[in-house]
């Protein structure tokens, strides 16, 4: 077999095949509303660490999927594709609301005693227990299709209606996945944490992330530049980082 190639079988889970070329991997998970595809402008591979953007169900390719409904659904369904692709390192980072089955995922790896991450990223998100902050939670439908329309055109694109249409079905069931979900009390990884804040982010505050200090005996916060979605174009700094944990 060269290197390269690809013992593993095609999974809907992940958007890109992957191989056996890297000595480490990174599981990306993206934020309510989007899918694998936020990762898209994400080399496949970062100094030596494969990129494996995660698609939840229930979006883009996987549109036809009966949605996750939890994130604790949606950990328990990754776990069994996710097991032939931890035979090596690897490293979680979850954006924004993708960060909370992020989190969850590594709770249930760590209960089945199985292989956990060497680094878990938490990029422009409140702790768990401080999740219902969220300030999409009290906008009305109108609201939500405007901010549907109005990232659609910041990515450069014009927004059509349906394009509108389906963006705005799959955050509406994102967000009630968000709002049923509940950790009251922290619970404490087997791994480091590594919190990203944005510097330009208007809606996460620095001050707002400090709740990830009660869910690991290793937790670092990191400043860099930019925006709230500003993680798509993978800025070099953002890259650095997320190979300091090799």
């Amino acid at each position: 077999m060269t290197s390269g190639s690809t013992p593993y079988p095609a999974s809907p889970w992940f958007v890109r095949p992957q191989s056996t070329a890297h000595p480490a991997r990174i599981f990306c998970f993206p934020f309510s509303g989007s899918g694998g595809s936020a990762f898209s402008a994400w080399p496949a591979a970062i100094d030596g660490v494969e990129v494996c953007p995660v698609q939840f169900p229930g979006r883009e390719n996987r549109l036809a999927h009966p949605h996750y409904d939890s994130y604790e659904n949606l950990a328990a369904s990754l776990v069994e594709p996710l097991l032939p692709l931890l035979d090596r390192p690897f490293a979680f980072f979850g954006h924004c609301a993708g960060a909370l089955p992020a989190f969850e995922t590594v709770v249930r790896l760590a209960e089945l005693g199985l292989p956990e991450p060497a680094c878990f990223f938490v990029s422009g998100q409140p702790a768990p227990h401080d999740a219902a902050r969220d300030r999409m939670f009290t906008m009305t439908e109108a609201e939500l299709r405007a901010e549907v329309e109005s990232f659609i055109r910041g990515r450069g694109i014009e927004p059509r209606p349906d394009m509108v249409d389906v963006g705005l079905s799959v955050l509406l069931r994102d967000h009630a996945a968000a709002r049923a979900y509940r950790r009251v009390e922290p619970v404490v990884l087997p791994c480091p944490i590594v919190v990203v804040h944005w510097r330009d982010d208007p809606d996460v505050h620095l001050d707002d992330l400090e709740g990830w200090c009660l869910y690991s005996d290793s937790v670092d916060f990191r400043v860099v530049d930019g925006g709230h979605y500003d993680f798509m174009d993978a800025p070099d700094e953002l890259r650095k980082l997320l190979t300091s944990w090799r």
